[in-house]
């Protein structure tokens, strides 16, 4: 699996650590911003696909 490295402002990396955790949604925090790239990836899709931009 390929690694990526990004800069995320200190606000949005505090609050996703707050869903982190034993007993919380994510296991990790790489859990969590691979669960929110796919959300967003559904998301777009779903855009494309109304504007008939989706490819098959």
């Amino acid at each position: 699996m390929p690694k990526v490295s990004l800069d995320m402002p200190q606000q949005i990396v505090e609050d996703l650590k707050r869903h982190v955790g034993d007993e919380k949604k994510y296991v990790s925090l790489a859990d969590a911003i691979r669960t929110a790239c796919r959300k967003l990836l559904d998301q777009l899709d779903e855009i494309d696909a109304r504007h008939g931009r989706l490819e098959e």
